[in-house]
């Protein structure tokens, strides 16, 4: 899940799983699989760094998880 901010300023978490594709026009409009557009403040190229940053995460926790089982 990332955390991301409608125009308005309120804070949401969407998962980045979802999201089918980013555009912007000149607001950025995410579409998810759903069919669900969703307008954000944030630019198409601070949405992907968060995706990147979450799934880095996830490979770190995984790691993480290994080392500890040993």
């Amino acid at each position: 899940m990332i955390k991301l901010k409608r125009l308005n300023g309120k804070e949401f978490v969407v998962n980045c799983e979802l999201i089918q594709y980013l555009e912007e026009t000149p607001d950025t409009v995410i579409t998810l699989t759903t069919g669900t557009k969703i307008v954000v403040a944030e630019t198409v190229d601070e949405i992907i760094e968060k995706v990147i940053e979450y799934k880095a995460s996830i490979l770190d926790y995984s790691r993480n998880a290994r080392r500890k089982e040993v």
